[in-house]
């Protein structure tokens, strides 16, 4: 194609555009070019250094780089400390002042409960009525205690259900314990110092914060999707009739992905004789199933 159709195709800064870009890729040496300095760290190498100083906030530069030739990577401490520095991760004596949620979680699991309310709708002889269920779920064996169901949670009921919940002989909180709750109204002043009074640690929760109470939270979550979004509720005996069997559904019948796919409580029976024949048995009118060998 000649210069003159070219021309009449497209304008002349753009030829000389096309004429610059050549030019600068013919003698363009980058790609051949040695990067000065020290090689870059891998990113998988990086990617585990920052690992290690998050799990192990006591670790400084040369333990990290210890544990990680014990894994065959090649590293000095002043690399672990320039990637560290890199992505904005204190020093070892600033880290260890600082504990995580999860780590507080993790090394306080048995002695650790949460609290929360959810709501649902109830069909009574003045209409549609909100109900609120007060519960409570221990993290290391996640055990739900339903402490109260009412329309009206108001601080009279608040202070008896902590009564409840803190006497000596049948509560089931006890002094030393830890309780995660959120900033919710209904846990009123009187109804925490109780609380505090017996003895339990109480740790209210940032605001707009739920993903800090997940236990609760999933709690909530499955009880709902499982049970009360498929049921129509006519008085409060139905709403607890419900709660009471999908508790007990919950402990010994259900298995838990989060506690290695097993039952919580499981009963003498549930066990069975492994010769014997399966049995499904039902809740709910068939809402909630779990199967189980006949006894013997």
């Amino acid at each position: 194609m000649s210069v003159e159709k070219i021309a009449q195709i497209v304008k002349p800064d753009t030829i000389l555009a096309w004429q610059r870009k050549l030019a600068a890729q013919k003698f363009d040496g980058s790609k051949k070019r040695k990067p000065v300095g020290r090689p870059r760290v891998d990113k998988d190498l990086e990617d585990w250094v920052v690992q290690m100083a998050k799990e192990n906030r006591s670790w400084g530069y040369d333990r990290i780089a210890g544990a990680l030739a014990d894994l065959g990577y090649e590293i000095s401490d002043q690399n672990v400390g320039n990637i560290l520095k890199r992505r904005g991760i204190p020093r070892a004596p600033d880290r260890k002042k600082m504990t995580t949620w999860r780590e507080f979680i993790r090394t306080h699991m048995d002695v650790l409960w949460a609290t929360d309310f959810f709501s649902t709708e109830v069909w009574t002889l003045g209409g549609l009525v909100t109900f609120y269920v007060l519960f409570f779920i221990k993290l290391d064996t996640r055990e739900v205690h339903i402490a109260g169901i009412t329309a009206h949670p108001n601080e009279t009921w608040m202070m008896q259900i902590a009564r409840n919940l803190t006497m000596d002989e049948w509560g089931i909180l006890e002094p030393g314990e830890y309780l995660i709750h959120d900033r919710d109204a209904k846990f009123c002043d009187a109804y925490k110092q109780i609380i505090d009074g017996a003895g339990v640690k109480r740790i209210p929760l940032p605001p707009r914060s739920p993903w800090l109470n997940a236990f609760a939270e999933r709690w909530v979550q499955s009880v709902k999707t499982e049970a009360l979004s498929k049921l129509i509720l006519f008085g409060e005996d139905s709403l607890r009739h419900v709660l009471s069997e999908y508790v007990a559904h919950y402990h010994s019948e259900r298995p838990h992905q989060g506690k290695s796919n097993v039952i919580l409580f499981p009963s003498a029976e549930s066990k069975g004789n492994l010769e014997a024949p399966v049995e499904c048995r039902e809740r709910l009118g068939g809402l909630l199933t779990y199967y189980h060998r006949k006894a013997a």
